[in-house]
Order: C-alpha cells, then structure tokens, then sequence
C-alpha cells in the first residue's frame, strides 16, 4: 500500500515558535486551520507527521524557515 508523503515534525520547534509569536494554541491552530486537538497532539509527540498541505499551513502562521519544524534527522541505523 501507499503511503502519502510526509514531513515529519519536532514539537518542541511547534511549541517554541508558537510562543515567540505569542499565539494561544487554539490561536495557531485557527489560523493554521487545523483543530486544537491535532495542534496539541503534534507539540507532545504523540502525533510527529504531516501531510505537506498542513506542515506548509502551519509554517505560514508562525513563519518558520522551511526547515525549522522539522524533526533532526536520525543517524543511520548500525546492522551488526
């Protein structure tokens, strides 16, 4: 099957950058039009990808770097 491509997302950055700009969680997530309740999931961790639509929608509110949500990427994987 499939999968859509994604962005996978830090949600520390989310956070940081949401309250630099001094945004309400409710406030980023209105205007980056998606729910509280995804905003919210995406800045704890338990949700960590993004359809490219959102993760640019969410870039856009708080005028982040293409880059600067982005989760660091992980090293490669040692196969012993």
């Amino acid at each position: 099957m499939h999968q859509p491509p994604t962005f996978e997302v830090d949600g520390t950055a989310i956070r940081q950058e949401r309250m630099q700009a001094g945004l309400e969680i409710s406030e980023l997530a209105e205007l980056a039009g998606i729910s509280r309740r995804y905003l919210s999931h995406l800045e704890n961790g338990t949700r960590t990808r993004m359809r490219p639509s959102r993760y640019a929608a969410l870039r856009k509110a708080l005028k982040a770097s293409a880059t600067r949500l982005l989760a660091p990427p992980r090293p490669p994987e040692n196969k012993e």
